[in-house]
């Protein structure tokens, strides 16, 4: 099934999300579209249909993002990082005020 990827974005987006719940609608022309279920009330469009490619991208940019697992040595990395780019000269060479 071609919607198997459209179907997994969504299930990560309602991970994400807690409360609200969202939902995809598949077209007869193979269009995909999201919508947020709101109770007893009819469904909120959120996007137009396009196509799955399209579709998945937009609701894995959509909603709030999970944030990136970073280790110790991914910090001490960026440490060093940025204590080089701090410094003005690079190591080995001195400053000359002639």
């Amino acid at each position: 099934m071609r919607s198997t990827r459209a179907t997994s974005a969504v299930e990560r987006l309602n991970s994400r999300s807690g409360d609200v719940r969202y939902s995809m609608v598949r077209t007869s022309g193979e269009l995909f579209y999201l919508v947020q279920n709101a109770g007893a009330a009819a469904p909120i469009k959120l996007c137009e249909p396009m196509a799955l490619d399209d579709f998945a991208q937009f609701v894995n940019a959509y909603g709030p993002q999970k944030p990136k697992r970073i280790s110790k040595l991914d910090v001490a990395f960026e440490k060093q990082l940025g204590a080089r780019k701090a410094s003005p000269a690079a190591p080995g060479q001195e400053e000359s005020n002639d």
